[in-house]
């Protein structure tokens, strides 16, 4: 295989497996059941009950047997015929070159699984051919799998949610589309970050998103109390009709990066710095003293600047409300933003999907990988901190209702 940007089969498959692969275990266990299956259609000349003149022999169950690999033990059951005669191909090329097998199946998600890589994959490991329907059925399998993950029900509850969209171009009716991928990630109650939706739409609009949030709410999203998000009309509205009671945080990069842009490039600099003081400002009220003195200093020089800040700047600062140490990672959509940069890395080998389930299913897998690495990893935040000053609000309100 030519290289990916530069990158080997062995430095790709490193970027994607996780310290807990068992998400790609089930992958990997899946697919070699399937190549086994499809190894025995090939040996017996006709599928399962398919009457078939060219019938060698008959199927006659089949037998356990596990297999050690490098992303975890798999549990197989290896097709057997009546007269014994049937042996597979594919654990001796398989021992000869484990590696080689997940690097291989690694490869279906990273090209969008198309049926012409996964024959060529197949023919490689079981020393046959296999048709197009047959290397479609195998590449379905993925599919049912990448579902239940999108779909799968949350349990805790997730404070902190960010949200951001990329686009990516899709074969649709002849033509090529730019087809919007929405991906929300989340902080969970136990320190952890975790990538909780990811769909293909056909615009970032407040429909798409009220569905997207839906669906996190039908599968169990709850205590949801603040959003990141850029400033975006249709996230806005469809946040504050499906998160009752959570606070909005607009991106403060995006919103430094539209002010600046509103200047010549000498001036950017001191733009920046002036925005910058009010962000990391220790309080509301401390933050808007300084907002509107530099509104102030700008109105007669930069009035746009000025009018940006003194009617857009307040929505930068819900961050404020929420534990300062956990201010650096909520002020902004960076973190997301830098899994879409890797994501684009990925797709960008691709180039234009053939259809909208082609998209779905690469993005899908590799936010999966991701999220699994994030979910096993070391603690995002120190949720106990917010804990910590929901009491201390509590309690002061409890003490104003008995002076009260």
């Amino acid at each position: 295989m030519a290289k990916t940007n530069g990158k080997g089969k062995s430095e790709l498959v490193q970027d994607i497996l996780t310290d807990d692969p068992d998400f790609l275990r089930v992958m990997v266990e899946n697919m070699i059941q399937d190549l086994l299956k499809l190894e025995m259609n090939q040996y017996i000349g006709a599928e399962w009950y398919q009457r078939s003149g060219k019938r060698k022999g008959h199927r006659n169950g089949y037998k356990p047997r596990t297999l050690r690999t490098r992303v975890g033990t798999l549990n197989l059951l290896v097709p057997q015929d009546r007269e014994g005669n049937f042996s597979t191909n594919l654990f001796g090329r398989y021992q000869r070159s484990e590696k080689a097998l997940v690097l291989s199946i690694m490869e279906m998600y990273v090209h969008g699984v198309s049926t012409r890589k996964v024959a060529s994959i197949t023919e490689a490991l079981c020393g046959t051919n296999f048709s197009k329907s047959q290397v479609s059925a195998l590449s379905g399998r993925l599919d049912v799998d990448l579902k239940a993950w999108r779909h799968r029900p949350f349990t805790g509850s997730y404070p902190y949610l960010t949200v951001d969209a990329r686009y990516e171009d899709v074969r649709e009716d002849g033509r090529v589309v730019s087809q919007g991928v929405l991906i929300v990630t989340g902080v969970r109650a136990d320190d952890k970050r975790e990538i909780l939706a990811v769909t293909v739409a056909d615009t970032e609009s407040e429909a798409a998103y009220n569905e997207l949030f839906r669906d996190l709410k039908a599968r169990g999203l709850k205590g949801v109390m603040l959003v990141t998000s850029d400033n975006h009309s249709g996230i806005k509205a469809a946040i504050k009709r499906n998160f009752q009671g959570a606070s909005w945080q607009r991106c403060q990069f995006h919103f430094t990066k539209n002010a600046t842009g509103l200047v010549s490039r000498k001036k950017r600099g001191e733009i920046a710095a002036g925005i910058r003081e009010v962000f990391v400002a220790p309080d509301l009220e401390s933050a808007r003293r300084l907002y509107e003195q530099a509104a102030d200093r700008w109105a007669g020089s930069h009035p746009r600047v000025a009018g940006l800040i003194e009617n857009g700047i307040e929505d930068c600062l819900a961050v404020l409300a929420f534990p300062l140490k956990h201010r650096p990672r909520i002020r902004t959509t960076n973190g997301l933003e830098r899994l879409n940069q890797e994501i684009k890395r990925r797709t960008r080998v691709v180039r234009i999907f053939p259809d909208r389930e082609a998209c779905l299913r690469l993005v899908t897998a590799l936010c999966a990988e991701q999220s699994d690495e994030w979910v096993t990893g070391i603690s995002y935040l120190n949720m106990e901190e917010l804990e910590e000053k929901k009491e201390t609000k509590n309690q002061k309100a409890r003490e104003l209702q008995v002076i009260g």
